[in-house]
């Protein structure tokens, strides 16, 4: 059977129509809402033609049709066009990251809220790994009597302060003095590979203990440090659509969506450049076959750094989504390559 202009356009009104109504529709609307030149006798017959070939349904037997996840996909795949984002849209965007780049987990929150508050979907975003970022620079400061905060900040952006407790008093020029020489000696080397070793102890004559407790401190940080952050943002939008009105098929989704483990895999599964559409069925978490999901990567240093998914319906506006989150992507990609050096 021959997919032709006229069951395309029938296709791309079902699909229109149920995303914007959640209803099923007849062939009746079709021929009121959408100006195709054609009787409702013919777009039954295409309709007809168009659930043998499996890219609609009919839920009920007096209703009308509603896309399925193969209609989705051709959809996606052959018939969805990205748009530009809009003046509000970029201009929202680029406040956030301009106002959070130099800290990659307050910008991986803000950006999560911003796409829940655009989308009004589920957003979520994987935060680089800490365990094999890199040092960039270390600073350690005064906190009170006994002790300090160590000041990290990683070649991923990742600032981390973490807190040594000290078997004696010191001062800031002493704290200083430590940092200049730790930033000579560990800039580069990432939170794993991290070793106190007689040499390096050797570069801080009579700072031997202290510098100890510090690379400590580090070190057990980093290796406890987990894998991966998840934030997500706008869990409960799943609760306005009809689809989830059903409270066992929304609590599978909220359980879904606390558990770590099953986001990072769902995120960790997107391997190319490219925003990925993954439609219900599709899924491999099985509390999310009724959701889709649009994911991408962004890299710092030109190496995957984290992912962004966005989670709703199969009824979902695929073209805004997507064209949203390619526009989040560019822009967080084009911010962190600039603050890297164009690395």
């Amino acid at each position: 059977m021959v997919l032709n202009d006229r069951k395309i356009k029938i296709l791309e009104a079902i699909i229109n129509d149920y995303v914007a109504t959640a209803e099923p529709i007849g062939s009746r609307t079709i021929v009121k809402k959408y100006d195709l030149g054609i009787s409702s006798a013919t777009v039954r017959n295409e309709m007809s033609d168009l659930e043998d070939l499996g890219l609609i349904i009919q839920p009920h037997a007096s209703s009308g049709r509603i896309p399925s996840d193969k209609g989705y996909r051709l959809y996606v795949d052959s018939l969805m066009r990205y748009r530009e984002l809009t003046d509000e849209e970029g201009s929202f965007l680029r406040d956030i990251i301009s106002n959070n780049i130099n800290q990659i987990d307050y910008l991986m929150k803000e950006t999560a809220k911003a796409i829940s508050v655009l989308t009004n979907y589920t957003a979520i975003i994987s935060e680089p790994q800490v365990k094999t970022a890199k040092i960039r620079h270390i600073q350690l400061v005064p906190f009170d009597d006994k002790s300090i905060i160590a000041v990290i900040v990683t070649d991923t952006k990742t600032v981390k302060n973490i807190a040594v407790n000290l078997e004696e008093a010191t001062d800031s020029k002493t704290l200083s003095d430590i940092s200049l020489v730790l930033n000579s000696q560990i800039t580069g080397v990432s939170g794993l590979d991290l070793k106190i070793t007689e040499n390096l102890l050797n570069k801080f004559p009579g700072s031997e203990r202290i510098v100890t407790k510090v690379l400590n401190a580090l070190i057990m940080e980093f290796q406890e440090d987990e894998d991966v952050q998840i934030y997500t943002s706008g869990t409960k939008n799943i609760l306005a659509f009809p689809e989830f009105s059903n409270i066992e098929r929304a609590k599978e989704i909220f359980q879904a969506l606390e558990e770590k483990r099953l986001l990072v895999t769902l995120l960790g599964q997107t391997a190319t450049e490219d925003i990925e559409i993954v439609i219900g069925d599709e899924n491999n978490i099985e509390q999310m076959k009724n959701c889709s999901i649009i994911k991408a990567n962004f890299h710092i240093g030109g190496k995957k750094a984290g992912g962004i998914g966005i989670i709703g319906p199969t009824r979902m506006d695929y073209s805004q989504v997507a064209s949203i989150l390619n526009g989040i992507v560019k822009r967080i990609n084009g911010a962190l390559k600039a603050l890297s050096g164009g690395g």
